[in-house]
């Protein structure tokens, strides 16, 4: 059986490609909402509607978990997707906790989607973990634009960031999380922004180790020749272009993966 990865577009490649390091005898398949993407700026009930369509089209392929590799569709949509199928659905939130936990003393910076920045869950996750006011959110829709279109190093890029983060002190901060799955093909023209002393949180290492988890508790853990299916908005990507393309985001999150 495979493991499905969700996402409203490629950002959730980010999260696929660190399962595969770790599960490199697993089978997976990765659904990008393309038709519907981004997610962050449209209104719940449309982002819930969204996510229930794709999950009803993965469960029909009997994955065996199907992690939420979107910040949005997390916090919108997990809680009623995990009462409906009775399969592991593994969310993300931003890496607020882990970030603090590291420093503690210097303020954080979170990034993500209009949607996940005024949202309940993420209300509620800062009033768990920041018991010392010290974390600060930032919302970045345009960056998922930039993302989809695989514009990740460009004048409009960095002038976009430069723009958003110039009212923020960093030399009072410790780390940039990184709320979005979308956001970390920047990591590049973040680090030429800020200054050495912050740096960058995600929670794609967190989320697949919960995916572990939970798969062993239900013994589901295989060894199986590994393979990735990818589908857009349900239409399986057969196209040798297509394919390309998903691979040089793979390669991109290689060079990421260097830059802390």
């Amino acid at each position: 059986m495979k493991i499905a990865f969700f996402d409203s577009g490629i950002g959730g490649l980010a999260v696929l490609h660190h399962a595969m390091k770790v599960l490199p005898q697993e089978q997976f398949i990765f659904f990008a909402d393309e038709d519907h993407v981004p997610y962050g700026v449209k209104p719940r009930e449309q982002v819930m509607e969204f996510v229930g369509e794709a999950f009803d089209f993965l469960v029909g392929k009997g994955v065996k978990a199907i992690v939420t590799a979107c910040n949005t569709a997390t916090s919108v949509a997990v809680k009623e997707m995990r009462d409906r199928y009775d399969i592991p659905i593994i969310g993300m939130e931003p890496a607020a906790k882990r970030a603090l936990d590291l420093d503690g003393e210097h303020r954080v910076l979170v990034v993500a989607t209009p949607i996940t920045v005024s949202g309940q869950k993420m209300k509620v996750l800062i009033e768990h973990v920041d018991r010392e006011h010290l974390v600060d959110l930032l919302p970045l829709p345009r960056l998922v634009e930039f993302a989809e279109r695989a514009e990740f190093r460009s004048p409009e890029v960095s002038d976009y960031l430069q723009r958003q983060m110039a009212s923020y002190d960093f030399s009072r901060y410790s780390a940039l999380v990184l709320g979005c799955t979308h956001f970390n093909y920047f990591k590049d023209t973040f680090r030429e922004i800020l200054p050495d002393n912050v740096h960058f949180v995600d929670g794609n290492e967190g989320t697949v180790r919960e995916l572990i988890r939970q798969l062993r508790k239900r013994d589901a853990l295989e060894e199986q020749s590994f393979s990735v299916e990818y589908f857009y908005s349900g239409r399986k990507v057969d196209d040798p272009v297509e394919l390309e393309r998903l691979q040089s985001y793979l390669a991109r999150l290689d060079d990421m993966d260097a830059i802390r």
